[in-house]
């Protein structure tokens, strides 16, 4: 149960996007968590999920991040942050790492996301005049994996990111199953941009005015059940 500590209105906006895609994780699951806020994701997992997380420069089994003076320069997650290995852990090369996205053996990717149009498509790796490395496996993961999960804030300094038609660069050219936002849930689908559930104390009103895209709204929509999943 959530305390009043964990009410809707005292969390972060990253803890609120966090919880509720930890909801979408079921035990036995082979996870990618993208980097920045799709790491919080593991945070809120219970314990003894039985969920392993991948990562594509070569580890399944990664686990939380150590505590200062316990880093092993040799583990660490796909953006270079100091990561931990739990029991039964396994390395690999990025050969094995990438055949293994690419082959669909992953049940679930979650990603950040700069946009997601009414297509469903995501841009999520490239802002014009800003030098970046490339998209890493950001293309791979949103083709191969079995369900692509959306983890983004819902604006940008006051500007939509959930458009008509992205702007910047797609990551690749498929729907994504699932995009969570600190205001929404909101479903790709054949038919458009589904609202399926609003965050605690978010109204409609006020996800349509911070959505440039079309959504399709039910007559009611449910608040997100951010309380911990059991397993």
């Amino acid at each position: 149960m959530m305390t009043a500590a964990d009410h809707p209105a005292a969390l972060d906006p990253k803890e609120i996007i966090a919880r509720r895609i930890s909801r979408e994780i079921r035990a036995g699951m082979l996870v990618n968590l993208g980097i920045g806020l799709p790491t919080l994701v593991a945070n809120h997992l219970p314990a003894g999920a039985n969920v392993y997380f991948q990562s594509e420069n070569g580890v399944i089994g990664l686990g939380a991040r150590p505590p200062d003076g316990m880093q092993e320069a040799s583990l660490t997650d796909a953006g270079g942050a100091f990561a931990s290995a739990v029991p039964g852990a396994a390395s690999m090369d990025s050969a094995m790492s990438f055949g293994l996205i690419r082959g669909g053996h992953l049940d679930m990717t979650v990603l950040g996301g700069l946009e997601v149009d009414e297509r469903g498509y995501l841009a999520n790796w490239m802002v014009p005049g800003k030098m970046v490395p490339g998209m890493g496996g950001a293309m791979d993961l949103v083709a191969g994996a079995k369900r692509v999960i959306v983890a983004m804030f819902h604006t940008a300094k006051g500007a939509p990111k959930i458009v008509p038609e992205c702007t910047l660069p797609l990551t690749g050219a498929r729907r994504v199953d699932l995009v969570v936002t600190e205001m929404a849930v909101i479903e790709p689908t054949a038919e458009g941009l589904v609202l399926r559930e609003r965050a605690p104390g978010v109204t409609v009103d006020a996800i349509r005015a911070a959505t440039s895209a079309r959504l399709v709204v039910a007559a009611e929509v449910p608040e997100m059940d951010l309380a911990a999943a059991a397993r």
